[in-house]
């Protein structure tokens, strides 16, 4: 895409100095573009004076403030490495991530110092506070009053930035590295499906550990010169009351989220048709998309990975209500290719991706790096997606969890997208389990609508209205809540656990 991008907060700075970048709902403060220019300036030279250099791994454990963007700013500014953790894994799990990147310092917030101090403990690590009085060996207010030495750089567009660590559900976590040219693609991506300007606003809420937190739409929104208001994570009230208050525009969210939203007291206190949507991280349900819909709005489907950036898909509202379940098209700086179908030809296989949003691959895992690519560059995302004959795709599911029930081929998504349409289930997930007769069977697990009763001996005939025999699942069970990752895609493998 380009060689070197400018230094993002300086540029913005340089632009709009004076309008708001951040409210900060938690601190009661504003800032400006200014504002968080200066700050990157202050942690840049902090940063240094700690003992940090090029290439090196700061690892951050924060609940979500403006302070992330300004050290991830001061990131760029330095060639430090940013490497946010998952603030919900216990001290045992944080070890052999941090480990896994050799971080050389953690930087946290007051919430989080206990768990910070002991993994510093751990391994050795510099120790950097947010907040003052958390026994950090320095802080972000002491960066404040220091000399600015740090002058807005010229980064390369293709090193690494941040890592962002895959959900690790089959095993130790990938650090899949971020770059600043995948932010600006990304943030291209984004703005030219929802039409993205100064003069949007939104919130963030998402964890920042998690790409869609930074991303969607929050780092695009500071680059075209909008306002985010930031949350410390999600609370459903102070959503609400941003929500009715009118001044919010633009909105993501992933299915849990809408299903939250959905279920509040004041769902029809907001004018949702005044709101521009989208949703990622797993398919919205359809009973959720048309329950939008009768309110006004038509929340657009999209498709991501951590290693796209993660715009890669995102349905367009004129296309929401007519093609239900769409991604929609590849964004404007992405292209995709099903595997061993023509181009531009309706037909289903495994969705390759390549573009200037996509990885350069994963951190200090040349293997894991080599076998997520082909030959010709390709990324391969391990989903199936059907492409229609509008060339609007569809994601059918997950490689890994299809399974084979007496020789057909069964995929969980769309038993799942089955069962999600009955009046009393909630939300679905199915599974393959091993049967001695046919090999696999489904087992659904359901999560029963509120106020409602499920009767499970008549699901197997209702589904079988619906579907061929061999794809009924053989097993229903009932569950208070799904385990969860942070994009809020229910965590399979626990399920399976809890089947042996």
């Amino acid at each position: 895409m380009f060689n070197a991008v400018p230094d993002m907060a300086a540029k913005r700075a340089e632009l709009t100095p004076d309008r708001t970048a951040f409210i900060d709902i938690q601190a009661d403060r504003q800032w400006t573009f200014a504002d968080i220019n200066a700050a990157a300036s202050q942690v840049a030279t902090g940063l240094v004076d700690t003992g940090l250099k090029p290439g090196d791994r700061l690892a951050i454990l924060t609940l979500n403030r403006v302070e992330f963007f300004i050290a991830l700013f001061a990131c760029q500014r330095t060639g430090i490495i940013l490497a946010p953790l998952n603030w919900r894994q216990p001290i045992a799990e944080l070890t052999e991530v941090v480990r896994s990147v050799d971080a050389s310092a953690v930087l946290f917030d007051e919430p989080n110092a206990e768990v910070a101090l002991a993994l510093a403990g751990k391994l050795a690590l510099k120790t950097i506070a947010i907040d003052p009085g958390t026994g950090a060996q320095t802080c972000f207010p002491a960066y404040y009053d220091m000399p600015v030495r740090s002058e807005p750089s010229r980064a390369a567009a293709n090193s690494p930035w941040y890592l962002l660590f895959t959900s690790g559900t089959t095993g130790l976590p990938k650090a899949v590295i971020q770059t600043a040219q995948m932010g600006w693609a990304n943030a291209v991506n984004v703005a030219q499906a929802i039409d993205l300007t100064s003069q949007d606003s939104s919130i963030n809420f998402l964890p920042l550990f998690h790409t869609a937190g930074i991303n969607l739409y929050t780092l695009p929104l500071f680059l075209f010169g909008g306002v985010s208001t930031v949350l410390p994570k999600f609370e459903i009230d102070h959503v609400f009351a941003l929500l009715r208050s009118g001044s919010v525009t633009q909105f993501f969210g992933v299915p849990a989220i809408y299903q939250a939203l959905s279920l509040h007291d004041a769902v029809d206190d907001v004018n949702w048709g005044g709101l521009h949507c989208g949703c990622g991280g797993a398919p919205l349900p359809e009973t959720q998309i048309r329950f939008f819909a009768e309110r006004g709005l038509y929340i657009c489907n999209g498709f991501g990975m951590t290693e796209t950036g993660p715009t890669a898909f995102l349905n367009d509202e004129a296309a929401a209500a007519r093609k239900i379940g769409s991604v929609g098209k590849a964004q404007m700086l992405t292209e995709a290719r099903l595997d061993n179908v023509p181009s531009m030809v309706p037909g289903e296989g495994e969705l390759l991706l390549r573009g200037p949003a996509v990885t350069p691959g994963y951190f200090d895992n040349a293997e894991a790096t080599q076998k997520a690519f082909d030959d010709d560059g390709w990324l391969r995302t391990g989903d199936v997606a059907r492409r229609d004959e509008d060339g609007y795709y569809f994601i059918v599911d997950r490689i890994k969890d299809m399974f084979i029930s007496g020789g057909e081929n069964v995929y969980p998504a769309e038993v799942e997208r089955v069962l999600d349409g009955h009046p009393d289930i909630l939300e679905a997930a199915v599974i393959g389990v091993p049967d001695e007769q046919w090999g696999e069977v489904g087992a659904a697990f359901l999560l029963v609508r509120p106020a409602h009763a499920i009767d499970l001996n008549a699901l197997p005939e209702w589904c079988r209205e619906r579907l061929a025999a061999y794809k009924v699942p053989k097993s229903f069970h009932i569950v208070d809540d799904f385990p969860r990752t942070a994009a809020g895609k229910i965590r399979k493998p626990v399920l399976r656990d809890q089947m042996t």
